[in-house]
């Protein structure tokens, strides 16, 4: 299975991420507010191996699964095409696995969504805080225990208020506790269960 370059999808999210708040940006200030409500619960798992981090090869391959709790955040705004803008809070925990240590990893990522007033498809991307309770393992030096946390996801209905997703995570202290640290991208299926 053929996976996107990281560099790719770091660029296709950051052009996504740009596009969405000039949308929210130009959208009127009547727009609808409603309150943060769960949305959504699920579990994650990565798919593939080790993978390149922003032209760099991971030097420890990760594996991680987790839970996660999607939570509406207060802006949406119906637009006239049938679609839908919103804002959302991606949180997950669990366990993040290297050659031989592990790490909890917690997770929390404000994201901005498309998708489809109906709910057939939804597309979110954002930029968060991730805490590892491990950022030293076998191969590989996280930098530090806390790392920004980008993220593109894709998600569709499967039957009833189950939705399956793809998600792409990217770790990374962005050079902040010392220069040369390598991230770490995952690429996670997503089983939900819809509220």
């Amino acid at each position: 299975m053929h996976i996107l370059h990281p560099m790719l999808m770091i660029t296709i999210a950051a052009r996504i991420a740009v596009t969405l708040t000039m949308a929210f940006l130009a959208t009127p200030l009547h727009s609808q507010a409603v309150d943060m409500e769960l949305q959504s619960v699920g579990v994650r798992l990565q798919i593939g191996e080790k993978s390149h981090v922003i032209g760099a090869l991971q030097p420890e391959s990760f594996r991680e699964s987790d839970v996660e709790a999607i939570f509406g955040l207060p802006w949406e705004r119906p637009l006239q095409s049938g679609w839908e803008a919103r804002t959302r809070l991606v949180m997950h925990a669990g366990v993040l696995k290297g050659q031989s240590d592990s790490a909890l990893v917690a997770v929390a990522i404000p994201t901005i969504a498309l998708g489809t007033q109906s709910g057939s498809f939804l597309i979110d991307t954002g930029l968060g805080l991730a805490y590892l309770s491990r950022h030293r393992f076998d191969l590989q030096d996280f930098g530090g225990p806390l790392q920004f946390a980008l993220t593109l996801g894709i998600e569709v209905p499967l039957f009833g208020n189950i939705a399956a997703g793809y998600r792409f995570m990217h770790y990374s202290d962005a050079g902040f506790y010392a220069p040369g640290t390598i991230g770490a991208d995952m690429h996670m299926v997503e089983l939900l269960y819809r509220f």
